[in-house]
């Protein structure tokens, strides 16, 4: 992952820290509960986008659903990073083994 995503997210997190009215037990819950309404959000566009509810219609566009997943994936970082100032090689690892274990599988099915 580009290095500069992982500066970006340091200086979120350092900013959320220094603005946070929570003691860091607490401040670090609310950032991994933060994926949940991000992802509700992720939800609603796509019903949104779908017109799933008869009553509102056609709300959002799929670029209204990117977005919504961008903020997802930035919740998450920003969730990972507060839990370890190493966030950037545990999200490398991690990809690292969901790389070797989709290999893997494909390998199976030949």
């Amino acid at each position: 992952m580009d290095s500069r995503i992982w500066e970006s997210v340091d200086h979120l997190v350092a900013r959320l820290d220094e603005e946070s009215p929570l003691p860091p037990p607490e401040e670090r819950l609310a950032r991994i509960l933060k994926l949940s309404e991000e992802v509700g959000e992720v939800s609603a566009a796509v019903i949104g986008v779908t017109g799933q509810n008869p009553r509102k219609g056609v709300t959002h566009s799929w670029e209204d659903v990117q977005h919504e997943l961008c903020d997802v994936v930035f919740s998450a970082l920003v969730a990972l990073r507060t839990l370890t100032p190493d966030a950037a090689r545990v999200f490398a690892d991690r990809l690292a083994y969901v790389e070797q274990r989709t290999a893997a599988g494909c390998d199976q099915g030949s």
